[in-house]
């Protein structure tokens, strides 16, 4: 039996789909433990590709079982009709599993979400307006409703009564908004609750009895290590935990379960939203990546800010997340450039950091990048189909990140396709 976490080691968006399509076919279980609709996965598959933000990527295998795990929000109105999309494409979504333990996203959050961002002006986060977070706050103080509430409707109104008395105080007399209505959310979650039955079910007990038979999880969560709510960019962050850690309490396995941690990282870096970015590019090539890698979110549609890879950001990610190994990508965007950068270190009140240093928040707002120039390769490499194809000056760039980040680089990516995947022997 065997436990395969993925996680990003960076600020999301770097590729966690396309490692999940490369492993899917080696895997019996694919698990999102935690976010909500917040996030997306690309994944293409022959001539597919799919955009998905609730349902797991291993939909699309016929062997695969796709499950939503404890520790995921759940908009039930957007999961519907993602799954919608996916019949009407032919993909059969019959094998999906929700825990019901996951917590539901209801129409107050997402109106708490609009509005306290609104009221933040330039304080603001920078969220999807998603209802994320104040349904993480709801769980955090024990008055969320979870899937498992939809199958008794008079707990679901008991618990619904109580939490909308206080949430529509807060609408009324400090947003001055409309409050809402126990009926017609009751009405509508009913709906739901139909139509969601057929896949609901006891995941962890799921997860367990398939490896005690053998089988193998693959455990994939959604933003990246430095959007973790408790190790990220405070508060500039996710209100979950992408890393590692968050993907036992998301999904029931415990430690012992876990055989490796793949870290998703891009050969450059990328953020969405607002918050500290340190080699964050202002200039003609920042515009160059952000154009050659189509850096746009999969969920909100938003430009993601660009940098120069960040070994302190990796370094840091390796420890959080107690990595085994990185899956490099988008090697390939990097292919037009004479020379690179790579930032090895911070400059911080006169010191220099491999780390971050004590007092992280402040630091990452003010630290100046190291950089170290490597040459470029000036040369597609699209079309490579094995580590030694590669121009000996991006195996050189690779090589260096793996020396500077200390965790083997087992995979690389020189494009979207599953077959531009090049293993290495580590």
């Amino acid at each position: 039996m065997s436990a395969i976490i993925i996680v990003g080691t960076q600020w999301g968006d770097e590729g966690k789909g396309k490692a999940t399509d490369l492993l899917a076919d080696q895997v019996d279980y694919v698990v999102r433990y935690q976010g909500g609709n917040n996030a997306g996965h690309t994944i293409i598959v022959g001539d597919t590709t799919l955009k998905l933000h609730l349902v797991p990527s291993g939909v699309m295998y016929p062997d695969v079982t796709p499950v939503i795990g404890d520790g995921v929000v759940l908009d039930p109105g957007v999961l519907l009709e993602e799954l919608d999309g996916l019949v009407a494409q032919g993909i059969d979504v019959s094998r999906l599993k929700i825990s019901g333990n996951a917590h539901l996203i209801m129409p107050y959050h997402r109106e708490m979400d609009a509005v306290t961002e609104r009221y933040l002006g330039k304080q603001k986060l920078g969220t999807t307006k998603r209802g994320i977070g104040p349904t993480y706050a709801d769980k955090a103080a024990r008055v969320g409703l979870r899937v498992q509430d939809l199958y008794d409707m008079k707990i679901f109104r008991q618990k619904l009564d109580a939490v909308l008395r206080e949430k529509n105080a807060i609408l009324t007399r400090v947003y001055n908004r409309l409050p809402m209505k126990a009926a017609d959310i009751e009405t509508e979650y009913a709906v739901y609750a139909e139509r969601l039955q057929p896949y609901i079910c006891n995941t962890m007990q799921l997860l367990h009895e398939g490896m005690e038979r053998g089988e193998t999880v693959l455990l994939e969560g959604a933003q990246g290590t430095m959007l973790d709510l408790d190790h990220g960019t405070y508060p500039f962050v996710t209100s979950s935990n992408p890393v590692s850690g968050g993907a036992l309490s998301g999904s029931g396995l415990g430690p012992k379960d876990i055989t490796s941690v793949i870290g998703i990282t891009k050969a450059y870096v990328t953020r969405v939203g607002t918050g500290p970015f340190p080699t964050e590019l202002f200039d003609a090539d920042g515009e160059k990546i952000a154009r050659i890698g189509h850096e746009f979110g999969t969920t909100t549609g938003r430009a993601r800010r660009v940098g120069w890879f960040d070994a302190v950001v990796a370094r840091y990610a390796g420890r959080v997340n107690g990595l085994t190994e990185h899956f490099l990508t988008k090697l390939d965007v990097l292919s037009d450039f004479e020379t690179l950068k790579v930032c090895r270190a911070y400059e911080y009140q006169g010191e220099e950091y491999e780390h971050f240093p004590d007092d992280f928040q402040t630091a990452i707002h003010k630290s100046t990048p190291i950089y170290e120039e490597l040459p470029g390769w000036k040369e597609d490499i699209t079309h490579c189909e094995r580590w030694d194809d590669l121009p000996d000056n991006a195996k050189r760039y690779v090589e260096h990140l793996e020396q500077l980040m200390d965790v083997p680089i087992r995979w690389v990516s020189v494009g979207p396709a599953r077959r531009q995947t090049l293993e290495r022997t580590i």
